[in-house]
C-alpha cells in the first residue's frame, strides 16, 4: 500500500527520499547518512469521521470511570488511562480487521485484545522499545482526537532518528528495524513541532494491535 500523508518535508528529508510524514534528520548541523529505518508505515485518514466516532464512542464506554495514571509501571507512559478490550461492536471489529489485514502478513497469530490507551492532553510517552515478552514484530496504532509527533531514535546511533506526523484518523505501522532497534515516543505538547510547524496535542486515544511474540 503506498504511502500517504502529512505536511511539508526538511531538504535533507527530500533528498533521503522520505515519505510525506515522516521527517528524517539530526540533532545540530550535522545529517544523518543513508536511508530512513526499514518497517516504518503510515497512512494518512485511514479512519473516516464516522469510523472514528463509532470507535471512539465504544473506547469511552469501556475506559469507564477509569482514572488517570501519573507513571505507568515502566515508567514509559505519564498521564494516561489503557485497557486492553477483546469484545467489540460489528462496526468497529471490522474497522479492526482492516488495520489487521493491512498491517500484518497472513497467518501471523494475532494477540486478541486490543491495547486502547488515553493520553492527557499534557501527558506523554517516552523513549521505549515494547517489550519482546508482551509483543511480536509489528505494532500498528490508530490516532483518534488528535494528531501528534512520533520520535523514533536508533538505540545505536542516538543521531539517527525520525520524526512522524501521526494525524488525526491516520494507522501508523512499525515493524522491522523500526519495530526492533528504535525507541518511539510521543512528544509533549510543547516539544511537538513537525518541519517546523506546531503540532497541538491534545488528548489523544490510539488503538493498537500486536501480533503474538515468537
Amino acid at each position: 500500500m503506498a504511502l500517504r500523508a502529512g505536511l511539508r518535508l526538511s531538504p535533507h528529508a527530500l533528498r533521503t527520499g522520505a515519505p510525506p510524514g515522516v521527517r528524517r534528520c539530526c540533532p545540530g548541523p550535522r545529517l544523518a547518512p543513508g536511508p530512513l529505518p526499514q518497517g516504518i508505515r503510515l497512512i494518512r485518514g485511514f479512519l473516516s469521521p464516522e469510523e472514528e466516532a463509532a470507535l471512539l464512542a465504544e473506547a469511552e464506554r469501556a475506559l469507564g470511570r477509569t482514572r488517570y495514571e501519573g507513571g505507568h509501571w515502566d515508567q514509559a507512559i505519564h498521564g494516561f488511562r489503557e485497557i486492553e478490550k477483546a469484545n467489540w461492536t460489528e462496526q468497529s471489529a471490522q474497522i479492526l480487521q482492516r488495520v489487521r489485514d493491512v498491517a500484518f502478513p497472513p497467518g501471523v497469530p494475532q494477540l486478541s485484545l486490543v491495547h486502547v490507551l488515553d493520553l492527557k492532553a499534557d501527558g506523554y510517552i517516552k523513549p521505549h522499545i515494547d517489550s519482546v515478552k508482551f509483543c511480536g514484530s509489528t505494532i500498528a496504532g490508530l490516532s483518534l482526537l488528535s494528531s501528534s509527533v512520533m520520535r523514533l531514535v536508533s538505540e545505536q546511533n542516538k543521531d539517527e532518528w525520525a520524526d512522524l506526523l501521526l494525524e488525526r484518523r491516520s494507522l501508523y505501522i512499525l515493524s522491522g528495524r523500526a519495530r526492533y532497534e528504535f525507541t518511539h515516543e510521543i512528544l509533549k505538547d510543547e516539544e511537538s513541532i513537525f518541519s517546523g510547524q506546531k503540532i497541538p496535542r491534545e488528548r489523544r486515544i490510539s488503538v493498537i494491535c500486536r501480533n503474538l511474540p515468537a
